[in-house]
């Protein structure tokens, strides 16, 4: 469990820097640096909604077996 929360720690700040990121090459028009961090963030984005779900599921089925 506490790896999956540094995980979606990893995750939050990853998305956090590529949002900064791509303001910053936005305001010094890097259309290419937006575009990376973009995906960057978008690949972020997955990865948590991945763990979310796994988590999700997980305790669904820790319920069901304590109940």
């Amino acid at each position: 469990m506490g790896k999956k929360i540094a995980l979606n720690v990893f995750y939050n700040l990853g998305l956090i820097v590529s949002i900064f990121g791509a303001v910053w090459a936005f305001n010094n028009t890097k259309y290419l640096v937006i575009v990376l961090f973009v995906a960057t963030a978008a690949f972020f984005l997955y990865l948590k909604l991945q763990l979310i779900k796994e988590m999700r599921n997980a305790l669904k089925k820790k319920q069901k077996d304590l109940g």
